[in-house]
């Protein structure tokens, strides 16, 4: 029934899931006997059951990244086989750290086409070019008339603010460490620690950035390597340890994994996605 339904267009990386509560999906018959026996850290030899046309399409270092990942953890593996390499790379390189902040203010907690379909009518409203200037010249009401909420505006102009202002150069911003990102981009208005990590990963392609915050990556570490209960965010942390220096890519992964999920729900099975 799993190979029926098409998992490619499922994007939850945009998805805010810090506040997505899913406590009352019984997972108790998931079947995880088709899951490779492991913990984090635990060595895969050879790289258990990864196509050899993966490894070598592995040219960016988010796509090496997931290969060593999974030469060292067979559940990793068994991810990266499933959902092939990472696309942490391509936003990185297509969006400026202007545009990928408003992005992120957009799609905060919202789904993904909703965002979308809201990001693109604001696209639209800025002539084609997301600029301070541009969003400053809109104000608050003209912004709102793209879909935007009053609280998410007032963040686009706070953002927009400090970036023509000077206060936020985000020229150099991909210079500083990423605790340093993370404390100047939560000074704006309605940035949080969750969105200056995923403009971490996606937009400044840092690769050992850890999420214990968001759900996703929660939920996804819990379906994918078996646990009982899920994990809470200090309980998390020691748990990509063993992932270190790449823990954006095993991140990644971890959202594959709440995918995976979604579809064996939709399918109506009890039991884990074979590869």
């Amino acid at each position: 029934a799993m190979s029926e339904i098409d998992t490619s267009e499922i994007d939850t990386s945009e998805i805010d899931t810090s506040e997505i509560d899913t406590s009352e999906i019984d997972t108790s018959e998931i079947d995880t006997t088709d899951v490779l026996p492991g913990r984090p850290g635990g060595r895969a030899p050879d790289v258990v059951g990864l196509d050899p046309g993966i490894r070598a399409a592995a040219q960016d270092p988010a796509s090496q990244a997931a290969v060593e990942l999974a030469r060292r953890d067979p559940v990793l593996a068994r991810l990266v086989d499933r959902h092939g390499l990472p696309t942490i790379s391509h936003r990185v390189a297509t969006v400026t750290p202007f545009e990928g902040l408003v992005r992120s203010i957009v799609f905060q907690q919202l789904a993904g086409r909703a965002a979308a379909a809201i990001h693109g009518r604001l696209v639209t409203l800025l002539g084609g070019a997301v600029s301070a200037e541009g969003i400053l010249a809109q104000g608050i009401d003209g912004l709102r008339t793209a879909g935007l909420s009053g609280s998410k505006a007032a963040s686009l102009s706070d953002l927009a603010a400090r970036v023509d202002g000077g206060s936020l150069p985000l020229g150099g911003i991909h210079l500083l460490e990423d605790e340093q990102v993370v404390s100047q981009l939560t000074e704006v208005r309605g940035i949080g620690r969750w969105t200056a990590e995923m403009f971490l990963i996606f937009n400044l392609g840092r690769l050992d950035v850890w999420p214990v915050g968001d759900y996703g990556v929660r939920s996804g570490y819990a379906f994918a390597w078996g646990l009982d209960e899920l994990p809470t965010a200090r309980q998390l942390a020691p748990l990509g340890e063993p992932f270190s220096p790449f823990r954006s890519v095993a991140a990644w992964y971890c959202w594959r994994a709440v995918e995976d999920k979604v579809a064996a729900r939709l399918a109506g099975v009890g039991t884990r996605p074979s590869t």
